[in-house]
């Protein structure tokens, strides 16, 4: 069959016409997607740096953070880190029944998994990008 630049009509095959008054300009999909810019790949690099100096800078004071994890109405309290390094564990004389070690035990996992789940809490909300400005990244 033809080209790209022929047809099909029922006389045969005809070029396809040609626009005289359209110069011959290379186009750039890709550029014209991102608003005719282009990707600004300097501004993407220092967006990546900066969210990484704030990743870090979050994760360092979420590892100097303590946090209490609680169980039993305060009869068990553990502090542990945003580390997760234990600090203390400071458990209430009258939570302490040498008849049910069970109960004991059971309170200290609980006040545990607390503050396993407040540390996962500080650090999910200290690294949130919800400030993060992109607007410079796509050449606009």
């Amino acid at each position: 069959m033809g080209t790209d630049d022929e047809r099909l009509t029922p006389d045969g095959i005809v070029p396809a016409p040609v626009d005289e008054d359209v110069d011959d300009v290379d186009v750039d999909p890709l550029a014209d997607l991102l608003g005719g810019g282009g990707l600004d790949f300097g501004a993407l690099m220092e967006q990546a740096s900066n969210v990484q100096a704030q990743m870090l800078a979050a994760q360092q004071q979420a590892a100097a953070t303590e946090v209490e994890g609680v169980a039993g109405g305060g009869a068990v309290r553990i502090v542990v880190t945003g580390a997760m390094e234990p600090r203390s564990v400071v458990i209430d004389p009258a939570a302490v029944d040498p008849d049910d070690v069970d109960m004991l035990q059971d309170l200290v996992l609980a006040a545990l998994r607390d503050a396993v789940e407040r540390v996962n809490s500080l650090q999910s909300e200290s690294i949130g990008l919800g400030g993060l400005d992109i607007s410079g990244l796509f050449g606009g």
